[in-house]
């Protein structure tokens, strides 16, 4: 991984933290095509009552009416957490070209962690899957928020 791909990650990790100001689960993402940066999202379910308005399906969405195409071939995903089947099924269909994330999510992990989406060559499209960058910083973001929702809870 390069200089670049940190700098995209940390904005990732940026687009992270205004989700959890927002008491959505601190993911973000950054969708770079040729160079750019092309679009920039973070969970906002809570604030949407979307269950589909995770940082990867609301990057893609933004991208894509950016650039006017579906088509995302030659842009690379930049996530925080490892993404999720449902985003994993959006990926293969925006026919992304690469995802880095940062942590990986064991109980819902798509690319990686229960399931290896990217490379089934059952599926019409295959991307690069490249993880663990800023990998603490995205694992640490995660657990504070659940351990300050628990403690929430407890109080």
């Amino acid at each position: 991984m390069s200089v670049q791909d940190i700098f995209y990650m940390f904005q990732a990790l940026e687009q992270a933290k205004r989700a959890k100001k927002n008491g959505e689960i601190p993911i973000g993402a950054i969708l770079v095509h040729q160079g750019q940066v092309i679009a920039r999202a973070h969970n906002i379910r809570e604030k949407t009552g979307d269950p589909t308005a995770h940082a990867e399906i609301v990057v893609l969405r933004e991208a894509g009416t950016r650039l006017g195409s579906w088509r995302l071939e030659n842009a690379t995903l930049y996530v925080t957490v490892e993404p999720c089947l449902m985003c994993a099924g959006a990926l293969i269909q925006s026919r992304i070209a690469r995802v880095v994330y940062g942590c990986r999510d064991p109980k819902a992990g798509a690319l990686t962690s229960l399931y290896e989406v990217a490379h089934d060559t059952r599926l019409n499209h295959q991307f690069l899957v490249e993880e663990g960058l800023l990998e603490e910083q995205c694992r640490k973001l995660m657990k504070d928020f659940f351990k300050e929702r628990r403690d929430e809870k407890n109080e």
